[in-house]
């Protein structure tokens, strides 16, 4: 996975998120997809609409261009609603490693995803 240097730095320096212009929800996707071995951020937990526009410039200036998202939140629809506002459409489905162990295989569970790429 693409790593971006922001985080890594914040990381590194034990910034402030919000000090360093970084959006948490952004961040902490970005962290679970790095420690799943995913190819690309997966956004697994909910995703407030009013951060989209954040977080959607966010991977656009840091060169990322394809995440996915496997949370299975509510406000689904809405917020891939917000997110083709700001250029990342959807573009079928895709597996992704999940954040926790599959207790039959003692591997990481696959789960499906939403891919979103920005065209």
């Amino acid at each position: 996975m693409k790593k971006i240097e922001a985080f890594e730095k914040a990381i590194a320096e034990k910034t402030d998120l919000r000090t360093a212009g970084i959006n948490p929800t952004a961040f902490w996707a970005y962290r679970r997809s790095i420690d799943a071995d995913n190819q690309s951020i997966d956004f697994s937990d909910c995703i407030w609409e009013n951060e989209i526009e954040e977080i959607a410039n966010c991977l656009k200036e840091n060169g990322i261009y394809e995440f996915t998202i496997s949370s299975t939140f509510s406000g689904l629809i809405t917020t891939l609603a917000e997110f083709e506002k700001h250029g990342f459409k959807m573009a079928g489905l895709t597996e992704i490693n999940a954040n926790y162990t599959d207790i039959g295989t003692n591997k990481r569970a696959r789960v499906p995803a939403i891919r979103m790429l920005n065209y």
